[in-house]
């Protein structure tokens, strides 16, 4: 009997919405890596719309064999299998890429994590790469909703170190990783998608 299939009714939610936006900037790049693929629900819908896109997804090394279970059983040619990434290590071992994608990843991280995040991003996406991020995030320092304080509480409950991050500091850490913000898109379930742009 097959093994099932990772699922995510989120990722199931939002994957059009964030399609939409991905087909804005996506053209003629030949490369992506996603952090944090988590089901592969997102890496399957996306490659099969980006026929011409290696999508290269990637989790952590504890959760990188999930994901493989959907993108093994997909069969995609442009989705090759998930690799094992810690965003906290020096060197994450990968080729450059031409987009670096994220969804739902960095309030789940550490705040020092999101740091290195954007370490990783400077040395792996490629000049005149884009990053693209999606999920939750404060602004000016307050909840954009009541349920996103919710959420950012049961967060902090499961892993005090974790927590909606403020579009200030991650335009910050963008800036000073090469990268220049190019758009804010408001997304459903009270989600973003920032879209950023390395100078060189």
């Amino acid at each position: 009997m097959p093994e099932e299939l990772p699922y995510s009714e989120a990722c199931e939610n939002n994957k059009e919405p964030i399609l939409e936006i991905l087909q804005k900037h996506i053209d003629k790049q030949k490369t992506l890596l996603e952090i944090g693929g988590g089901s592969g629900q997102h890496g399957e819908f996306f490659a099969q719309h980006f026929p011409n896109l290696l999508w290269q997804s990637s989790d952590t090394p504890k959760t990188v064999d999930i994901l493989n279970l959907r993108v093994q059983a997909s069969g995609l040619s442009n989705l090759p299998e998930a690799i094992p990434i810690d965003v906290d290590d020096a060197n994450w071992n990968v080729d450059t890429y031409d987009l670096i994608f994220t969804a739902n990843s960095l309030h789940i991280m550490s705040e020092n994590s999101v740091k290195n995040f954007f370490r990783g991003v400077q040395r792996t996406l490629n000049a005149h790469g884009l990053l693209l991020v999606y999920g939750p995030f404060k602004y000016g320092g307050k909840f954009t909703t009541k349920s996103n304080e919710q959420f950012n509480s049961w967060l902090k409950f499961r892993d005090p170190k974790s927590g909606l991050r403020d579009f200030e500091s991650i335009n910050f850490l963008a800036n000073q990783s090469g990268l220049e913000f190019l758009a804010d898109n408001s997304m459903p379930a009270n989600n973003q998608m920032l879209v950023f742009y390395k100078t060189n």
